[in-house]
């Protein structure tokens, strides 16, 4: 019993040490995914595109 209290008090304790992240912060980095994943989905459809073209031409 005495382990279980030991582990929650440390859970405890490195709860309060834990840095969250500024709204603003969070904002920006999302903003960033979503650029990012528009981009990489736009490449990727140009790639697929591209050989998807090159497959027809072929056959």
């Amino acid at each position: 019993m005495k382990k279980i209290l030991d582990y929650i008090k440390s859970v405890r304790s490195e709860w309060f040490k834990i840095v969250w992240p500024s709204r603003d912060s969070v904002i920006r980095a999302t903003i960033m995914i979503l650029i990012f994943s528009g981009a990489a989905a736009l490449f990727f459809f140009v790639v697929d595109s591209i050989l998807n073209a090159l497959v027809g031409w072929i056959f």
